[in-house]
C-alpha cells in the first residue's frame, strides 16, 4: 500500500485518510521516500519543508479525536519556489535571494493549509520564474521524468516534474504566459489557470506588475483541480485584482442542462503546430462529439489579426525591465543568469508601439467575447510540440523554423485576455512523450471547463500512464 500511495490523487488520499484506511503519516512518508529515491535524477525539489511529518502526526491525532477536518486534511502538497512559505526558504531561483525565508505564507499556500494540506517541499523554477525551462544558478536544472534528457518546462517545471514523478499529489505554480499549462503538457499532468484575479497573487513575486500573472493548481486529476480551485479562489482584501465572484463548490463543475457547445482549432493565430499535436486536438474533438457534445471546427479572426505573443512582448517588457533592474542592482554578474540578462538587454518599447499593443489586447478580448457568445468551450493545443531536449532554443515545427518563445503561442492569449484554461493529457507522441490539450472558457466560467475536462478525462486512454523511474 505504501508504494501505491504515490500514484493516487489528492482527492482519493483525502478520502483514505478520513476513513482511516491510511494515515497522513504514511502518505507524507511515502512521498518523502519517493523524493529520496528519485529526485537525484529529476531535480524537481529545492527545499524539503521541515515539520511535514510532525504535521502529519498532528493531523492523524486530530482525526482520532473527532475534530472537524478540511477537504485536504493530512494530504501533502508542494509549491513553486517563487511562492512565499512561512518559515521555509523561498529563493526565486536566484543566488540574489539565497537563504530568503518569508515570515508569512502566500495567500494560496495559506488557503491550502487551511483546507488541511501539509506543505511538503518547494519546487524548482527558472530564475525569477522567467523562462520555458526550469534552470538557474542556485538550484540547477530540472529534468522531465518521462525522459531525463528533456525539459519539464517552465516556469513551473519543478512542480510539474514532481507531480509526474510521484513526489507530490498536488502543487501550486504560477503562470505569466505558459507556466502552469506548458509544464503540465510536457509532463502529462493537469493544471488550471483560472480567470485573472480569481486566485490572489498576494505573497508571490513580483508584487507589481501582476496584470498577466496567475497562481494555479497542478495535479494528477481534474477532480483535484476542482477541489484545489474551490479552496484557492476568492478575494483576500490585499490583491486588488482578486475577483469578488464567489468560489465554486468542490466537484468537477456545474453540469449544464444541454450539450456543451465546443469549438476546436489549432490555428491560425497560434503559430505553427506539429502534426501529432494537431491530431491529438482533433482526437479530443472527436471524443467530445462521441460524448454527445456539439462540436465544430472554428476560427477566431482576432487571433489572426493580432498575434497575442507579439502583443504580450510589447506590453510586458516595459513593465518588467524596471523590476529586473531593481532586483539585480549592485549584484555581480556571477549572480545573474540568462533570462535576467536577456530582459535587461531588450530595447524599450516605444510609447506608440505600447499604445498600439494595448489596443490590440482590447481587440483580442473583444474577439474572445464574441466567440463565447456562441460557444461554451474552446479546444486547442497547449504547446505546438511535445517536451523538447534541454537547451534547445530553435525548432522546426511543421516545416517552419521558430524560436523558443513560439512555444507560448497558444497559451499567452489567455494571459493577455485573462481567460481561464485547463491543460490535460490526451495523447502520446511517437517518441513516447505526453501531449496535452487546452480547454478555454469564458471569463469566470471555470465550472464549465472543469465539467468539459472531466468528460474528456472519462474517455482518455492515457490518464493513468506514468513515467518509470
Amino acid at each position: 500500500m505504501h508504494s501505491d500511495l504515490i500514484h493516487l490523487d489528492a482527492t482519493r488520499l483525502s478520502e483514505l485518510i478520513r476513513q482511516r484506511d491510511v494515515s497522513s503519516v504514511e502518505v507524507v512518508r511515502a512521498h518523502l521516500d519517493r523524493i529520496a529515491a528519485t529526485d537525484d535524477r529529476v531535480h524537481a525539489i529545492v527545499t524539503i519543508a521541515e515539520g511535514a511529518l510532525a504535521q502529519a502526526v498532528a493531523a492523524d491525532a486530530a482525526l482520532a479525536r473527532g475534530e472537524p477536518t478540511g477537504p485536504l486534511h493530512g494530504v501533502p502538497f508542494t509549491a513553486k519556489d517563487s511562492i512565499d512559505t512561512a518559515g521555509v526558504a523561498t529563493q526565486r531561483g536566484s543566488p540574489i535571494f539565497r537563504g530568503r525565508v518569508p515570515s508569512d505564507d502566500a495567500v494560496s499556500v495559506a488557503r491550502l493549509r487551511q483546507a488541511g494540506g501539509i506543505l511538503l517541499a518547494k519546487t524548482n523554477l527558472p530564475e525569477f520564474s522567467y523562462w520555458i525551462e526550469s534552470d538557474n544558478l542556485l538550484s540547477g536544472r530540472s529534468n522531465n521524468p518521462w525522459d531525463l534528457a528533456r525539459t519539464p518546462g517552465g516556469s513551473s517545471g519543478g512542480e510539474s516534474a514532481a507531480i509526474a514523478a510521484g513526489m507530490s499529489p498536488l502543487g501550486l505554480g504560477t503562470d505569466l504566459a505558459i507556466s502552469v499549462r506548458g509544464p503540465a503538457a510536457q509532463t502529462g499532468i493537469v493544471s488550471l489557470k483560472a480567470t485573472h484575479g480569481r486566485v490572489p497573487m498576494t505573497g508571490v513575486w513580483p508584487r507589481a506588475p501582476r496584470r498577466f500573472w496567475h497562481v494555479g493548481p497542478m495535479a494528477r486529476s481534474i477532480r483535484d483541480l476542482s477541489l484545489a480551485f474551490a479552496q484557492l479562489a476568492g478575494p483576500d482584501g490585499q490583491d486588488a485584482f482578486a475577483s469578488m465572484a464567489p468560489p465554486p463548490a468542490p466537484g468537477a463543475g456545474r453540469s449544464l442542462d444541454r450539450p456543451l457547445r465546443i469549438g476546436w482549432m489549432t490555428g491560425p493565430g497560434f503559430g505553427p503546430v506539429d502534426p501529432e499535436v494537431r491530431a491529438t486536438v482533433a482526437a479530443a474533438a472527436d471524443a467530445f462529439r462521441g460524448l454527445g457534445q456539439h462540436v465544430e471546427a472554428v476560427g477566431i479572426p482576432a487571433l489572426e489579426r493580432d498575434f497575442a505573443l507579439d502583443v504580450f512582448n510589447r506590453l510586458h517588457v516595459m513593465e518588467m525591465k524596471p523590476v529586473f533592474a531593481q532586483a539585480t542592482a549592485g549584484r555581480s554578474p556571477q549572480e545573474i543568469y540568462t533570462m535576467a540578462k536577456t530582459m535587461l538587454g531588450l530595447p524599450d518599447t516605444s510609447m506608440q508601439d505600447y499604445l498600439a499593443a494595448e489596443q490590440a489586447a482590447e481587440r483580442l478580448r473583444d474577439g474572445f467575447a464574441g466567440y463565447f457568445e456562441r460557444y461554451d468551450v474552446l479546444l486547442t493545443q497547449v504547446l505546438p510540440i511535445p517536451a523538447h531536449p534541454h537547451g534547445a532554443d530553435r525548432f522546426v515545427i511543421d516545416g517552419q523554423t521558430v524560436d523558443a518563445t513560439y512555444l507560448q503561442g497558444a497559451t499567452v492569449p489567455l494571459n493577455v485576455t485573462g481567460l481561464p484554461g485547463i491543460s490535460m493529457r490526451f495523447g502520446t507522441s511517437s517518441s513516447g512523450m505526453p501531449i496535452n490539450v487546452q480547454l478555454v472558457g469564458r471569463w469566470y466560467a471555470e465550472s464549465t471547463i472543469l465539467q468539459a475536462a472531466s468528460l474528456l478525462e472519462s474517455v482518455s486512454a492515457v490518464r493513468d500512464l506514468r513515467p518509470v523511474l
